[in-house]
């Protein structure tokens, strides 16, 4: 579904990633982990459009789309739950969620703000809300929502769950499983091994710009010196 082949990112003069490539195909879920600075949030930049490569090649579904737009690139089914969550402080629970609905393959059962309810009932309660007015672990609901209601093809969250209560970290990874289960693809960045080992089917390890490791589950479960070497202090 997504290939993506020895792409150079900078800002500006600096250069991030160093040949960053990695692929997912249709219904996985891959993980990007790494130390904080190492390039994964950069990588989503470059495959959202936001902050284009340089060189290499992004591929989604047989298109080449690194020199598109980042509108374009969501038109294209292309999901994401930035880092920082970044709903609209000024909009409700609601409007956050109506603002980005849209069935443009006529999905047989989309994804809507109602639908979102179902996965989320604490925003139905807070619907009214403005988005400066709900917690962490909603704001990150709201924006999890948000991508879902684009219906995507493609769901990526950066930093999925950081900073939240464990609680709603533990609700957020039973949603993504559910998620998983009907067949979304999806591309997650954190840093809770445990539940990523849980949850997905193959696992990239980021460190000074590109993907120095990558594995299954299985794989990094007979493995845990990659965890210590990429994620240690």
């Amino acid at each position: 579904m997504l290939r993506v082949e020895d792409i150079a990112t900078y800002y500006g003069e600096s250069q991030v990633l160093f040949g960053m490539s990695l692929e997912i195909n249709e219904g996985e879920v891959i993980t990007l982990m790494g130390r904080n600075g190492m390039g994964k949030t950069t990588t989503v930049r470059s495959i959202i459009g936001f902050t284009p490569a340089r060189s290499g090649a992004i591929t989604f579904e047989g298109v080449r789309t690194e020199r598109l737009t980042a509108f374009k690139v969501a038109q294209a089914g292309i999901g994401v739950v930035p880092e920082g969550r970044q709903i609209f402080p000024n909009l409700s629970v609601y409007e956050n969620l109506f603002a980005t609905s849209a069935n443009r393959r006529n999905e047989a059962n989309p994804w809507t703000v109602e639908r979102v309810y179902d996965l989320f009932p604490r925003l139905k309660e807070r619907r009214h809300n403005m988005g400066n007015q709900i917690s962490g672990g909603e704001q990150q609901m709201v924006a999890i929502g948000r991508a879902l209601a684009t219906n995507p093809k493609l769901l990526i969250l950066d930093e999925a769950t950081e900073g939240l209560a464990p609680l709603i970290q533990e609700e957020i990874w039973t949603v993504l499983d559910s998620l998983k289960k009907e067949g979304l693809s999806i591309l997650v960045i954190d840093k809770d091994v445990d539940a990523l080992l849980t949850l997905a089917d193959r696992h990239y390890f980021v460190q000074n710009g590109r993907a120095e490791w990558s594995g299954t589950s299985k794989e990094l479960e007979a493995a845990p010196e990659v965890v210590e070497k990429y994620l240690g202090i």
